[in-house]
C-alpha cells in the first residue's frame, strides 16, 4: 500500500461506495438506510503477519500482492497497523539482525495486539528451537516488554502468555477479553468496540433469553448477556471456546451456558434429531428464546441453520460478507422484515465491510 492512498478524501469516497453497496444489495427487502461506523484512517489494525525476505544478509520485512509470491514489497513501517506494531517492528528486526540464533531460519513474524496495550508476537522457523533459542528469545520478550511465541513444526514454545488481554467498554461497563494466539479476533479494535455498543443497543433491554451461534472468545457474548435473562452460546474451534470460559470467569458473568457444539449440531439437538454428550446437564427446553444472534463465517449460515433462525421473532445478525447476507436475507424475507441496518467498516483500504441488521417478524 503506497502512503498517498492515505488521505481523507480517498477514504470518504470509498467509504460512500461500500456505503451504496450495502444499500443497493440490501434495498429488495425494503431495509432502512444504515447507519455508518467509521474506521480510523490509520493505525487501526491489532494483528500484522510478515513474510521475511532475505537479501544481502539481511532480513526485511515482507508482503507480497496476491497471487505473486515471488515480488516482496519490503516493510519498514506499516501505517495501517497498531502503534504498537510499528513500535516493535525496528527492535525486533534488529535482534534478529544480531543474533543468529534468532534469525537462523525465521521465515514469518506475527503480531497480536490490544488496545489496552498488549502485544504478543510469534516468530515461525523451519528448524528445531532449542534451549539456546529459547534463552535468547526470554531476553528478547523481557526487553520489548511482550509475550512470545516460538513456532516450528511440531513445537510451540511459549514465553510469558499465548494470548493478549483486551479491554472493550460497552454501556459504561468494561469487559476484559482474552484473545488467545491463533484465534480468531476482529482486527480493528475501535470498529469492533462500534459493532458491540450497537448491538447492544439494538438488542436492547428484555426479559426472555438469546441464544448466540458462532460465539467465538465471547466477543459479543459477554454485553449482550447483560441485557437478556439467560443466554446458551455455541462455539465449535476449543481455542476459542476455552477462551470464552476464562473471559465470562474473568468477568464474573454467570448467566451463560457455553457448549461446543457447530451451529448444525446445535439444529439438530433442538429439532431433537440426535442427542449430544456435550448438552448433558442443559435443559433446552428450560429456555424461553426471544433473540437469536449470529455472527457466521464469510460463508454465512447453512440452510438449515437459516432455517432455525426462523423460529425466532429477532434475528441480530453481523456479517463480514454482505452478499451473503443478502442471500440469507432472501431466505428468511418471507417471514422477517430488516428494521435496522448498520456498516462497520472494519476493513478501510480494501473492499471488504462488515455490516449488522436486525430482523423480526413480520
Amino acid at each position: 500500500m503506497s502512503q498517498p492512498a492515505f488521505t481523507p478524501d480517498a477514504y470518504a469516497a470509498q467509504l460512500a461506495a461500500k456505503q451504496q453497496r450495502l444499500h443497493e444489495l440490501l434495498a429488495p427487502f425494503a431495509a432502512p438506510p444504515a447507519q455508518v461506523f467509521a474506521s480510523p484512517l490509520s493505525h487501526y489494525r491489532l494483528r500484522a503477519e510478515f513474510r521475511l525476505w532475505r537479501e544481502q544478509e539481511e532480513r526485511h520485512y515482507a508482503m507480497f500482492e496476491a497471487g505473486d509470491k515471488h515480488t516482496p514489497i519490503l516493510i519498514n513501517d506499516f501505517p495501517i497497523a497498531s502503534q504498537r506494531i510499528n513500535t516493535l517492528m525496528p527492535p525486533l528486526k534488529a535482534a534478529w539482525q544480531a543474533s543468529r540464533v534468532l534469525s537462523f531460519k525465521l521465515f514469518q513474524v506475527e503480531f497480536l495486539t490490544t488496545l489496552a496495550g498488549d502485544a504478543l508476537i510469534t516468530l515461525c522457523y523451519h528448524r528445531p528451537l532449542d534451549a539456546e533459542w529459547q534463552a535468547e528469545a526470554e531476553q528478547l520478550a523481557a526487553r520489548l516488554g511482550v509475550s512470545l511465541i516460538g513456532r516450528s513444526r511440531g513445537q510451540r514454545l511459549v514465553i510469558g502468555r499465548d494470548y493478549v488481554a483486551e479491554e472493550m467498554t460497552v454501556a459504561g461497563r468494561t469487559f476484559r477479553y482474552r484473545q488467545p494466539e491463533g484465534a480468531f479476533t476482529q482486527p480493528n479494535g475501535t470498529v469492533c468496540q462500534h459493532m458491540l455498543q450497537w448491538a447492544y443497543d439494538t438488542l436492547g433491554p428484555r426479559d426472555d433469553d438469546l441464544l448466540e451461534l458462532y460465539c467465538g472468545n465471547g466477543n459479543f457474548t459477554l454485553p449482550l448477556s447483560t441485557r437478556v435473562r439467560k443466554v446458551l452460546a455455541t462455539e465449535i474451534s476449543k481455542t476459542s471456546v476455552n477462551a470464552a470460559l476464562a473471559n465470562l470467569a474473568d468477568n464474573a458473568i454467570d448467566n451463560i451456558e457455553l457448549v461446543r457444539l457447530s451451529a448444525e449440531e446445535l439444529t439438530q439437538a433442538l429439532n431433537e434429531v440426535r442427542p449430544f454428550r456435550r448438552l448433558a446437564g442443559i435443559d433446552l427446553k428450560s429456555y424461553d428464546f426471544g433473540t437469536v444472534f449470529v455472527d457466521p463465517p464469510r460463508a454465512g449460515m447453512d440452510p438449515d441453520t437459516c432455517e432455525l433462525t426462523r423460529r425466532f421473532d429477532n434475528i441480530l445478525y453481523i456479517s463480514c460478507n454482505p452478499e451473503t447476507l443478502a442471500r440469507d436475507i432472501a431466505r428468511l424475507n418471507d417471514t422477517h422484515q430488516v428494521t435496522q441496518c448498520a456498516l462497520f467498516d472494519q476493513f478501510p483500504w480494501t473492499h471488504h465491510m462488515e455490516s449488522g441488521v436486525l430482523l423480526q417478524r413480520r
